[in-house]
């Protein structure tokens, strides 16, 4: 389980803490002197086990647990775990770079994603809602997530080599992410030989990790590479690697059409995804009954003796 903030500044508010501690034992420090100013107040504490100090110990924790809550409401708590599914929310995320064309896989690396895809599209389970995005020196978003597995398939089949050049890592990923912002169970299957040169890394992992979303990479072509239009392409896996591995996903070479299926196939058949649950609104209630409970406290068992 991991704990994250969406709203980090906020938990500067944790300094009223330490306040509140002192605050309170200043005065309960001015409340005995007044109350000792009474001839008779030795007297009554005995008889009525009045004790300014433990008495308001409860009182003062309350008061603590309920800054905690609130500061932690507002600074947006997020707790994200690991949960068994069935099924998933998918965005497809396809390299359509000219290093695409290569035919280190026949017929090419491109159509062989496309063929495989829909394969993988027509027998992924029940209830799997899934997108699509093509990736080169920009993005584009090819199918929103939806249920309807022919939309996903026909725009999967459409996608093309693009002319724009350079492969933007960085963006791909976010596009894809924010897609699958409103889902629950959310990862990318991200196809690529893997030649990045657009886009930090880093910045597009900890993008992920944010939204609770798990990337599945694989890294299509052979370390000999095949020829393109620009020269030899080889895959490069060390970057693909990074990214399954610092999002919780899984990584795969696909050096044929048959690999590349059977790659598909246990990304398909994995069970464990990322969940992450905003924590805010319950804090804030939790604050509200603790807040409650303080006030029945402080006007019944602990009301002030005057």
């Amino acid at each position: 389980m991991i704990i994250s903030f969406s709203h980090p500044f906020y938990l500067f508010f944790l300094f009223v803490i330490p306040l509140i501690i002192l605050i309170h034992f200043v005065s309960i420090k001015t409340r005995r002197k007044d109350a000792l100013k009474f001839s008779n107040f030795e007297a009554v504490a005995r008889i009525k086990g009045v004790d300014l100090y433990s008495k308001n110990i409860v009182i003062l924790s309350c008061s603590i647990l309920i800054s905690f809550l609130l500061v932690f409401s507002i600074a947006g708590t997020i707790v994200q775990r690991d949960a068994l599914t069935s099924s998933s929310s998918i965005v497809i995320a396809i390299d359509s770079s000219r290093s695409m064309e290569a035919r280190d896989i026949s017929p090419s690396r491109l159509e062989a994603v496309r063929d495989r895809i829909s394969s993988f599209v027509a027998s992924s389970p029940a209830g799997t809602r899934m997108g699509v995005v093509s990736f080169s020196g920009a993005t584009l978003i090819e199918q929103d997530v939806t249920d309807d597995r022919q939309l996903v398939s026909e725009s999967v089949k459409n996608i093309q080599l693009s002319s724009i050049g350079g492969t933007d890592l960085y963006e791909s990923i976010v596009t894809a992410t924010n897609l699958l912002k409103n889902e629950e169970y959310k990862a990318i299957i991200l196809l690529s030989d893997g030649r990045f040169n657009v886009g930090n890394i880093q910045e597009a992992v900890d993008y992920a990790n944010k939204n609770s979303v798990v990337v599945d990479t694989i890294a299509v072509g052979t370390e000999e590479g095949g020829e393109t239009t620009y020269g030899i392409s080889k895959v490069e896996l060390d970057s693909l690697q990074s990214i399954s591995y610092l999002t919780g996903g899984q990584s795969f070479q696909a050096t044929s059409s048959g690999e590349l299926a059977d790659s598909l196939q246990k990304i398909r058949d994995l069970k464990i995804r990322k969940v992450s649950t905003d924590m805010s609104q319950y804090l804030s209630i939790a604050a509200l009954f603790i807040f409650i409970f303080e006030y029945i406290l402080f006007n019944t068992r602990y009301r002030i003796f005057p």
